[in-house]
């Protein structure tokens, strides 16, 4: 089968009660769970942040979590101390299907960048190899779900498709943040990307 399933960042930091919880985050376990059966490979991303990485607001004097700055790759949130190398919050939610994955991708390892997708660190050209994963199973048509919509998926699913795969976002299964506005941005710039939204 050409389809695979990428599940994005399924952990419990951005699920309720975690360090960046997304709002509903947990509810969208069992129907990735029940999507999986469908899928001819499943991928799992795993944020795994050493403890002073630069993407923590902890780290920046006088900064605040949710402000911005700028990065030597660009625009830089900077988060509260989330998902750092083997932490609970940096697990998997329990409910999670973890048996069925095919790839466990650990991303955001590098202390000195973020990293969003599942293909690329946040300077848009250091190469996670996730692509070439997928090219030598012959894995051309995407589905992705997970957390958060408007950051990690999103920019998984623009790589995905400049990159040639064929992409879907199934947004039943997705939950987003929201910051200032970032889901709606998100959805267009999916769209306008060439990517099938639902």
């Amino acid at each position: 089968m050409s389809h695979a399933l990428i599940v994005i960042d399924m952990q419990n930091d951005f699920c309720p009660g975690g360090a960046l919880a997304v709002a509903g985050g947990d509810e969208i376990v069992a129907g990735i769970n029940a999507r999986m059966a469908k899928a001819g490979a499943v991928i799992l991303t795993q944020d795994w942040h050493p403890a002073d990485h630069t993407s923590f607001a902890s780290q920046h004097a006088d900064r605040a979590p949710m402000e911005v700055i700028d990065a030597p790759y660009g625009p830089q949130v900077l988060w509260p101390d989330h998902c750092v190398q083997g932490s609970d919050g940096a697990a998997f939610h329990r409910d999670l299907d973890t048996t069925r994955a095919d790839l466990i991708l650990r991303k955001g390892f590098r202390r000195e960048i973020d990293s969003y997708s599942a293909f690329f660190e946040n300077d848009q050209s250091t190469p996670t190899g996730l692509e070439g994963y997928l090219r030598t199973r012959g894995l051309t048509r995407l589905e992705l779900v997970g957390l958060a919509t408007d950051f990690c998926v999103a920019w998984s699913a623009r790589d995905a498709a400049r990159l040639g795969f064929d992409v879907r976002v199934l947004t039943e299964l997705c939950r987003g943040i929201d910051l200032d506005g970032s889901m709606a941005r998100a959805i267009d710039d999916m769209r306008a990307a060439g990517i099938t939204i639902g």
